[in-house]
């Protein structure tokens, strides 16, 4: 076998670089005209030139196939030279689909684009008829990783757009704290973009985007209208109000007209988890919650596996992050354990995610327990799925079954792959996918299966929140290619089917 020439790995490098590159000004100026670049579900947009080469490095060592720069960079300049309307496009699928077809038949990338985007060509039909005026009740951890991804999603501007944030007051200088906490995160790095205080208008000013920061005791207790917004979403980040009641405050505020809360809803409010039951949203949807950062974590991997292999019984352990309900030193708190100092200590608590996912997957119902663990960490879990399957398989036939749903189901926004032997929980943080399978750890024994998956229990919930919202604003993009309609990119909210005899 013949030795490859060292020499020739910088040389390769700096040529892909510099596709990379190149790639970035193309991709910009589709974005601004609300045509959306992946590379197998993974953005490109917003993305710097090492970011793009690791998305394509990805997708080699996942996917197996031979995608690089030199082959998706044809695609995307001639992407470049149609008259697109808005859409998304998965370069890196066109690319590799271009690949196959030429190995066989003769045509030009401009050709094959042409016929691949057809549908789009000259469809300048808005995703949205009118922009979507959406407030952020709370700006804690939740709330400005929200705030930051609906900054950086602003696009052209005509589809969702954050025109304030609500705050109970804590000082003089509580605007340029607020947007100092929205500049700098510990865990998540510095915001990317240009913040600006205008302390006269008590706005903060993110990347163009002018930001209303509303001071209020009370979800009821806000004129929005008063600030030019109406028929707002109302994104509770605070999870003070649970039930119907409590967000029901929400809507007798002026200029308000839907609620969402980012954490489990009580009683009969909805609990939706994108990707797995959102055809259960409906525009006419008035309150609904994105369940918990673990449900959304849990229940993508969990329906296809038990889609696939059936599921007689299992236990989920979530070793789970320390969080803001918990002491940083010993003191008194009301629920048990909890109390005891979280960067210090492994602390056992009980997760409702069991019982969440029971209600979202009723097949499951008596079949599933659950636990939790705090841990020291600030940010990214980890769950271990102890399965009982309904028929026997392999870990290399679970493996690739979940590395194939990663890549190519209608989850592949939600479930992510791994196969790196010395992954660690700071790899995953950023992550914008609801979990992220660790194929190397999981073990397999006839029917007995053990998974574990990591879940960004911030940055990864805070996406799909925001995937929710886009649904529920009506928010409705064409495909390219057409494989990927139903792969995890939230259409928008139909109106709800009414059955008639």
């Amino acid at each position: 076998m013949a030795l490859p020439n060292l020499e020739d790995y910088f040389p390769d490098w700096k040529e892909r670089e510099a596709l990379a590159e190149a790639m970035i000004p193309l991709i910009g100026r589709l974005y601004r005209s609300n045509v959306v670049a992946y590379c197998y579900g993974r953005a490109l947009y917003n993305q710097n030139v090492t970011q793009i080469m690791k998305t394509h490095r990805y997708v080699r060592q996942v996917a197996e196939n031979e995608l690089s720069e030199f082959e998706s960079y044809p695609i995307l300049e001639a992407l470049s030279q149609l008259d697109l309307g808005p859409s998304h496009l998965d370069v890196g699928k066109l690319a590799i689909q271009f690949m196959e077809e030429t190995a066989t038949t003769k045509i030009t990338p401009l050709e094959f684009v042409k016929r691949e985007c057809a549908e789009v060509i000259g469809r300048h039909v808005p995703p949205i008829a009118e922009p979507q005026d959406v407030v952020l009740f709370g700006f804690g951890r939740i709330g400005r990783l929200l705030a930051r991804l609906l900054i950086e999603k602003t696009g052209s501007g005509s589809q969702l757009l954050l025109r304030a944030i609500v705050v109970r007051k804590g000082g003089e200088d509580d605007l340029v704290k607020r947007a100092s906490l929205l500049r700098r995160d510990s865990v998540h790095g510095t915001f990317q973009g240009t913040l600006r205080v205008d302390k006269e208008n008590s706005c903060i000013i993110a990347n163009g985007n002018v930001i209303r920061v509303i001071y209020a005791n009370g979800p009821d207790q806000v004129d929005y209208e008063a600030y030019g917004i109406s028929d707002a979403i109302v994104i509770d980040n605070t999870g003070v109000w649970r039930d119907q009641d409590g967000l029901g405050l929400h809507l007798k505020s002026k200029g308000a007209s839907k609620v969402m809360l980012t954490a489990p809803g009580k009683g009969d409010v909805k609990n939706i988890v994108s990707g797995v039951n959102s055809d259960q949203l409906f525009a006419e949807d008035s309150i609904i919650a994105a369940a918990s950062c673990t449900t959304n974590a849990i229940v993508p991997v969990l329906k296809s596996v038990t889609d696939e292999f059936g599921l007689e019984h299992g236990h989920m352990e979530s070793i789970h992050s320390y969080t803001n309900d918990q002491n940083l030193i010993d003191n008194y708190h009301k629920k048990p354990r909890r109390g005891r100092a979280a960067p210090l200590n492994m602390v056992i608590t009980e997760t409702g995610a069991s019982k969440a996912v029971v209600k979202l997957m009723p097949e499951l119902d008596g079949k599933l327990s659950g636990n939790a663990i705090r841990v020291p960490t600030p940010n990214v879990s980890l769950v271990i799925l102890n399965l009982t399957l309904k028929r026997e398989t392999t870990k290399e036939e679970l493996n690739g079954f979940l590395r194939n749903t990663a890549l190519n189901s209608g989850l592949q926004r939600q479930i992510d792959y791994t196969n790196s032997p010395d992954a660690v929980s700071s790899d995953f943080v950023g992550s914008r996918h609801a979990c992220i399978v660790d194929a190397t750890a999981t073990l397999v024994d006839g029917k007995h299966i053990v998974m574990y998956v990591w879940y960004d229990n911030e940055f990864g919930y805070a996406c799909q929140v925001v995937r929710l919202v886009q649904k529920w604003a009506g928010i409705s993009y064409p495909m390219v290619p057409g494989d990927v309609a139903t792969s995890g990119f939230e259409l928008g909210c139909q109106p709800k089917q009414v059955s008639g005899g």
